[in-house]
């Protein structure tokens, strides 16, 4: 984990990694081959690749905002062995939930929302944070609550089930949640997603979640399997980048083990092209 702070006008900007998993290479290419997509990112000996659950802790000087809280602590065995889940200790993630004023979580997906909650003494379901609001799509809300056949394996009751008594603060379609801070809603990986851009003094950072997981899913055809519907996914991706690569903007990637950062530029064919930044 990278624990150098950016400074974003008003705000200070850490990332958090909550842990590592694993998921099917494949699936995470979808129509790509795997011929292409493994020459940049190594498949295991089952065909999974490495990912990380990574968030940003967003500090002003009222607030401490999340974005997003990882695979969380509940799982039984056999997941846990599936998805090769390994959770960073809390002690070391820099803060005490209780600091936490709010959370914004891109979608209810378990590796995105699946630290919302922990199971006490008694397997009582609890809030992690909750001193916090937390900030999600309306949609997503509604369509996590009563997912489809496709994606009900992504939302777990025990990641949403705790939210119905939470301080939820729902939104319907892209608005500025919090001043500096706008969610951007798209649709194509799974109903009421949303993106997240940071903006301070001209500059902004871009948090893509799911609509680019990883550095190596930039080229606009590379997408994921999971993805609900690829045709709306790609429109969306294409607008994200179309503005990604204007001046002042970094890209924070969610699930890529080696490149958390990156500005984007078109390369001399058109394609866009992922440009590895540190501090």
């Amino acid at each position: 984990m990278n624990n150098a702070t950016r400074k974003l006008g008003r705000f200070s900007i850490r990332e958090v990694v909550f842990g590592s998993f694993r998921l099917d290479g494949g699936c995470m290419f979808g129509s790509v081959p795997k011929n292409l997509w493994s020459r940049s990112i190594p498949a295991d000996e089952e065909n999974c690749i490495p990912l990380v659950c990574r968030s940003l802790l967003i500090e002003d000087s009222s607030r401490k905002i999340l974005l997003d809280v990882g695979c969380g602590d509940k799982w039984n065995d056999k997941s846990r062995a599936i998805y090769r889940i390994q959770n960073t200790p809390v002690e070391s993630l820099g803060f005490r939930p209780d600091e936490i004023t709010d959370v914004i979580l891109t979608h209810l997906h378990f590796d995105h929302a699946g630290g919302i909650s922990y199971r006490g003494a008694n397997g009582a379901l609890m809030l992690t944070y909750p001193n916090a609001t937390i900030h999600l799509q309306t949609a997503n809300w509604e369509h996590a609550r009563n997912p489809t056949p496709k994606d009900k394996a992504s939302y777990l009751p025990e990641n949403i089930d705790p939210l119905v008594g939470a301080r939820l603060q729902l939104c319907n379609g892209t608005a500025e949640i919090i001043p500096g801070i706008i969610a951007h809603r798209v649709d194509g990986h799974t109903r009421g997603q949303q993106w997240i851009e940071i903006f301070q003094d001209g500059k902004s950072i871009f948090f893509p979640t799911d609509l680019i997981p990883t550095s190596h899913h930039v080229p606009l055809a590379y997408h994921m399997g999971y993805d609900v519907c690829a045709e709306t996914l790609l429109n969306e991706k294409l607008s994200f980048l179309q503005s990604a690569i204007k001046p002042g903007v970094e890209v924070c990637f969610q699930h890529d083990r080696d490149v958390a950062w990156a500005t984007i530029t078109r390369g001399e064919k058109g394609n866009f092209v992922a440009h590895p930044r540190t501090l």
